[in-house]
């Protein structure tokens, strides 16, 4: 048996099932699958393969440095492992779900990666009310930038290139946010790698299924240092079932920089007398949204653990 020293190193660029792209030093990529019944490998992954013809086998995955993922009552489905921040873009138009946005940031804070925003379409009317809605998250200390992708597409490239560069960035968000508007504004070749990729794993038509990398620089080469953008699948919800609901308030900034002040240690911030958490909010340091959202969230997540 080869020793795990001994083998060859790859980077995980895309999946399907139990088929994964595999991504050498050289640049090369090739078809891999993962040995016997070992746990399955997700984009990101630096993994240890040996070759077996024209393709690979996967021996063994590399320690994680972080895994986002998100859980409901069914499944589990992960994103991406190892990387360096979320981008979450958003528009007014549709709307954004804030719903959607504070699972997010929730699963990230738990991952301990630092994520970002992007308001996009700022040229639509309706971004004024997107705006007024985010701005409870750049209080708490979330960064927010703001592009029109489509109709300002030189002014994003200025905006993006110092926010990628150098980082392996997720890219998050719901359908007609212009998720695909970015990545094919900074990655111009992602659209046919997509389809190469998706035929060598026999996913069809179906290429928003699974997490996509994409090098920045196309013409680099080496598995690290260099700057990549993620594509990650359309979702509509976000379970966070892997998550308890007692740590849910540790997970939200502005309910956290509170939790000092509850009389009880294990309170849970919606019943308690000498609440610090409900005092804020009703003072106004909590956004009244958002203490609903932080509500809500406990109910389905006590939900969850009484079903398990």
């Amino acid at each position: 048996m080869v020793a795990r020293a001994e083998l060859d190193l790859a980077l995980v660029v895309g999946s399907h099932g139990r088929h994964v792209m595999i991504e050498t030093p050289e640049g090369q990529r090739l078809i891999a699958h993962p040995r016997g019944k070992k746990s399955a490998c997700v984009v990101g992954d630096r993994v240890r393969w040996q070759r077996a013809g024209d393709e690979g086998v996967i021996e063994a995955i590399e320690p994680r440095r972080n895994l986002l993922m998100r859980q409901d009552e069914w499944r589990h489905k992960s994103f991406a492992a190892n990387i360096d921040q979320l981008l979450v873009v958003l528009a007014g138009e549709p709307m954004f779900s804030e719903s959607q946005l504070t699972r997010a940031l929730i699963a990230t804070e738990d991952a301990g990666i630092p994520a970002t925003l992007l308001l996009n379409k700022v040229d639509v009317p309706q971004a004024a009310t997107a705006r007024e809605r985010l701005r409870p998250y750049a209080a708490m200390g979330y960064t927010l930038h703001e592009t029109a992708l489509k109709t300002r597409p030189d002014e994003a490239r200025a905006t993006l290139a110092p926010l990628l560069a150098g980082r392996a960035t997720l890219v998050l968000g719901a359908s007609g946010m212009g998720k695909s508007t970015l990545i094919n504004l900074v990655v111009p070749s992602a659209q046919a790698e997509t389809q190469e990729v998706s035929q060598a794993l026999n996913s069809g038509k179906h290429t928003t299924t699974t997490t996509r990398w994409y090098w920045l620089d196309e013409t680099a080469s080496g598995l690290d240092g260099r700057g990549a953008i993620l594509d990650s699948p359309g979702f509509q919800e976000f379970g966070l079932m892997h998550i308890t609901p007692q740590r849910l308030a540790e997970l939200m900034p502005d309910l956290r920089q509170h939790l000092g002040a509850c009389r009880f240690y294990n309170c849970t911030h919606r019943h308690e007398p000498g609440c610090g958490v409900r005092d804020a909010a009703d003072r106004g340091e909590i956004a009244a949204t958002r203490y609903r959202l932080y509500a809500g969230l406990w109910d389905e997540l006590e939900a969850g653990q009484r079903k398990g």
